[in-house]
């Protein structure tokens, strides 16, 4: 009865038996500055005094948005304050709250 020779795995073959949790999913996972996942619906809290564009206003430092939205980009999220509707933060400005 004669071996079966060993298959080698080359560096360039993927492994094919391992399924990660990420590839399941359709939407790219959203972490907020201290790497925490961010969802739908969660509420965030700003971690810097930022100017907004067009509004001629600054979100100060501790400002609460709630109900936020994630967006296909998973740098950024989308949310409304109570006088700036349409805003578009940057996940490194935010954490969970």
């Amino acid at each position: 009865m004669a071996k079966k020779p060993k298959k080698q795995k080359w560096d360039w073959e993927e492994d094919n038996d391992t399924v990660t949790s990420e590839e399941d999913s359709d939407q790219p996972t959203v972490k907020d500055s201290n790497g925490t996942p961010l969802a739908n619906g969660d509420s965030v809290l700003l971690i810097k005094d930022l100017k907004v564009k067009g509004a001629g206003q600054t979100l100060k430092r501790g400002t609460v948005i709630k109900n936020i939205r994630l967006t296909s980009d998973p740098e950024e999220i989308d949310c409304r304050t109570s006088d700036i509707k349409g805003l578009v933060l940057r996940t490194e400005f935010v954490r969970k709250r």
